[in-house]
C-alpha cells in the first residue's frame, strides 16, 4: 500500500488590516509625488486588492529609508509572535501536540537571523529538542509547495508528523521612491501584503484532510531576470518583469496536465483550484490557458483583493478558503510561481 501524507490541520495569523485607498491616500499618493503620482494611483487602484495587512504599517511608521540591519531586527520582533499565532492555530486545528513534530519546516523570504523562527518557535512552543528543523529561504512566492513537498517525503520517510510555515513580511521593505526601476517598485507596493499559514502533516490515509499526492515543478532559467528579490543596503527590492506572465502561458498547461495524467485525471476531473495571485494579469493568464471558469478562481481572486499577494503564505490561505467551504472540493491542484521562473504545482485529494 503507497503511503501517504496527510494534512490534517491549517492555522493562518494576521497583521492589523489596512483599506487600499486608505494606503494610497495616507502614504503612498506623497511617496510617489511628482510625475509618477499618476501612473502610480492607476496601478494601486487595478492590483485588485482592496485591503491588506502590515505588521509595520506605512500609515504609522516610514520605513523606507531605513537599513536593511534595522529592518531585519524588526522582522524577528514581528514575525515570532505572528508565527507563534499560525502554528498554533495548525497544531489545535490538527488535535497534534507541538512536542509531537517530527519536523519544522519554515519558509520566510523578506526577513533572516540566526537564531532563526525555527529555532525560536521550537523552543517557545515546547517542541521537542530531538526535531528536525529545514530552512527554506529566498524562495519568494512559490514556497509554500517545495516546503509542502519536503515536508511531506519527511512524514512519509519517517512516519511522524511535521509542520509547514511560511511566514512574510514584505512592509519592511517599501523601497524609497526614486529607487531604480521604479514602476516595478509600484506594483511591488501595490500588491504585497503580510502574513503567516503553518500545515501539520500527518502519516496515513486514516486522518481526514488532504492526503498530498504530489508536488511537481518547471523552471525556465531563459527568463531568470524576470522576477528578482535583490538584497540592498534599504531592505529587499523586487524586480518585477511586466513579460512575467507571457512566460507562465508557455509553460503552465503542460505543467498541470503532466501531473494530472500521472494520476489518471484531466482538468475536468479537478474540482477545486488554489492558484498564487500574484496579480490580476497572473490569474487572467492561468485561468485563459488552463481552459477555466470564472468560479473556478473566485477564492484565488477573493484572497487576493480581501489581503493581497503576502508571498509564500497565500497559496495557502486559498486553501484554507477552499477547505472552510460546505463541501470542500474532492481534488485540489495548487499552483504557485517566482524567481527563475519557476512554476510549482501540487495536487491534494480530500480523504473523509
Amino acid at each position: 500500500m503507497r503511503r501517504i501524507a496527510t494534512i490534517a490541520g491549517l492555522g493562518t495569523a494576521l497583521p492589523p488590516s489596512a483599506v487600499q485607498d486608505e494606503l494610497w491616500e495616507g502614504y503612498f499618493a506623497q511617496h510617489y509625488a511628482g510625475g509618477k503620482r499618476g501612473l502610480a494611483q492607476r496601478i494601486f487602484a487595478n492590483s485588485g486588492v482592496r485591503t491588506r495587512q502590515a505588521a509595520v504599517s506605512p500609515l504609522l511608521e516610514d520605513v523606507s529609508d531605513w537599513s536593511t540591519e534595522r529592518r531585519m531586527r524588526r522582522y524577528q520582533i514581528e514575525a515570532v509572535p505572528l508565527g507563534k499565532e499560525a502554528v498554533g492555530r495548525a497544531l489545535t486545528d490538527a488535535g497534534i501536540a507541538a512536542d509531537e513534530l517530527g519536523l519544522l519546516a519554515v519558509c520566510s523570504c523578506t526577513g533572516y537571523a540566526t537564531p532563526g523562527l525555527d529555532i525560536l518557535l521550537a523552543r517557545d512552543m515546547g517542541m521537542s529538542p530531538n526535531i528536525q528543523r529545514l530552512f527554506v529561504g529566498h524562495m519568494g512566492c512559490y514556497a509554500a509547495l517545495p516546503g509542502l513537498g519536503s515536508a511531506a517525503d519527511f512524514v512519509i520517510a519517517r512516519d511522524r508528523p511535521a509542520l509547514l510555515l511560511c511566514a512574510e513580511l514584505t512592509s519592511l521593505h517599501i523601497q524609497p521612491p526614486g529607487t531604480r526601476a521604479d514602476i516595478q517598485q509600484i506594483v511591488s507596493h501595490a500588491l504585497f501584503s503580510d502574513a503567516a499559514a503553518a500545515v501539520v502533516l500527518v502519516p496515513g490515509a486514516g486522518r481526514p484532510g488532504y492526503a498530498v499526492a504530489e508536488v511537481a515543478a518547471v523552471t525556465d532559467t531563459t527568463t531568470a531576470d524576470h522576477m528578482t528579490w535583490d538584497v540592498t543596503d534599504l531592505g529587499f527590492r523586487m524586480g518585477l518583469s511586466p513579460r512575467v506572465p507571457q512566460v507562465l502561458a508557455l509553460h503552465v498547461r503542460k505543467l498541470v496536465d503532466d501531473l494530472l495524467e500521472r494520476h489518471g485525471r484531466t482538468i475536468g476531473d479537478v474540482d477545486g483550484w488554489a492558484v498564487h495571485p500574484g496579480g490580476p494579469k497572473i490569474l487572467d493568464v492561468v485561468q485563459e490557458h488552463l481552459g477555466l471558469g470564472a468560479d473556478d478562481l473566485a477564492p484565488s481572486r477573493d484572497v487576493l483583493s480581501a489581503y493581497g499577494n503576502c508571498s509564500s503564505p497565500t497559496v495557502l490561505l486559498v486553501l484554507d478558503a477552499l477547505r472552510q467551504r460546505p463541501m470542500p472540493p474532492r481534488s485540489v491542484v495548487m499552483l504557485a510561481f517566482g524567481p527563475g521562473l519557476t512554476l510549482y504545482v501540487a495536487l491534494l485529494e480530500l480523504r473523509p
